[in-house]
């Protein structure tokens, strides 16, 4: 080896490569109190699993209540603040997530007021969701809904939206008024894409679909005795009657809460209930032991986030700060797209 050879600095290490950038999640929820398991498992499960693989913007979405809440809006405050608990009960983290009230962040409302001019009222009375419920409530603000929500979306630039197959034609809405836009004025937004996951069915104990308006819903924050006395009540399958009676599972919304709630339910309680060894009042009671072991935790960082009203106001605060510097970064390349920046 020549001298030359042997003062030869070693190369330099190649860069390491960069981080994949992490993509944005818009979610919301409409304040209606304290939550259920309903939404629990359809929901709140899978934005703690996301809120590590994203950015994400939890809202609190108290405009698109007033849909319904309008007369008497005194309601969202104790409503909102039970809501937040829940999330941040559930696992909801902060540090994560900018956790927020809607109508503490006014771009929103801007941002509706801009897409409104960019979508006909065919279109809007086109919806599912505007057939389905407009015997009941017909104001501009339910008509416009559909807008208000893509703005929501848009806001935040948000690639993704974790929703059900219900809401597609929403998001599909999103995405066309965030192309309509681009189109018309300049690349601004993206183009946002629903992010199904498998939702859980959780049937209530009327066997309709779990719903506080229905009556039939366990909400998170009951005791474990008032959890027992409402899955007593539950429907099962009303061919058996009584323990020795063959049961079908699957047409059991208990059954359905065996399988979120109890390890090996499709061999431990299945069986024993087709062949009726396993009655209806021991199959609730072992479902009840299970369902409250599992929100134990939950109920417990509950009961001590509602003793601490200002810390839970003080995360939407700052969750708000945070959303306003991410939506008035994004309004104001709307204004300059527009050619609306009258002071520049």
């Amino acid at each position: 080896m020549t001298v030359a050879e042997k003062t030869k600095p070693a190369p330099s290490p190649s860069p390491a490569p960069a981080a994949p950038k992490k993509e944005t999640i818009l979610s919301g929820m409409q304040p209606t109190g304290a939550l259920h398991i309903g939404n629990l498992e359809g929901a709140l499960r899978n934005w703690v699993a996301l809120q590590d693989q994203y950015w994400m913007y939890c809202c609190i979405v108290d405009w698109h209540a007033l849909t319904a809440e309008w007369e008497d809006p005194s309601r969202l405050k104790e409503n909102i603040f039970q809501m937040a608990v829940d999330w941040l009960a559930a696992g909801i983290d902060p540090e994560k997530c900018a956790v927020f009230v809607q109508s503490e962040v006014k771009e929103h409302a801007e941002l509706h007021l801009i897409f409104s001019m960019l979508i006909t009222v065919p279109t809007l009375t086109r919806l599912p969701t505007y057939a389905e419920k407009k015997d009941q409530l017909d104001s501009y603000g339910f008509l416009g809904y559909p807008v208000l929500q893509a703005a929501d979306i848009c806001l935040y630039n948000a690639h993704k939206v974790p929703v059900g197959k219900d809401q597609e034609k929403h998001i599909w809405l999103a995405a066309d008024l965030a192309k309509r836009f681009n189109a018309t004025y300049k690349k601004v937004f993206v183009e946002p894409e629903a992010l199904f996951t498998k939702i859980p069915l959780i049937l209530g104990a009327d066997n309709r679909k779990m719903s506080k308006s229905y009556g039939n819903h366990i909400p998170i924050d009951a005791t474990d005795k008032q959890t027992e006395k409402i899955l007593k009540g539950y429907y099962t399958d009303p061919a058996k009657l009584r323990k020795g009676d063959p049961g079908n599972p699957e047409k059991c919304p208990v059954y359905l809460l065996h399988q979120i709630y109890t390890p090996h339910a499709k061999t431990e309680i299945a069986p024993p209930c087709k062949t009726g060894e396993l009655g209806c009042v021991d199959c609730k009671l072992k479902l009840t032991a299970n369902l409250n072991g599992a929100l134990a935790p939950i109920r417990e960082r509950r009961v001590e986030l509602v003793k601490k009203p200002d810390v839970v106001w003080d995360v939407l605060a700052t969750g708000a700060q945070r959303a306003r510097q991410r939506a008035q970064n994004v309004m104001a390349k709307v204004h300059t797209a527009m050619k609306m920046d009258y002071r520049n």
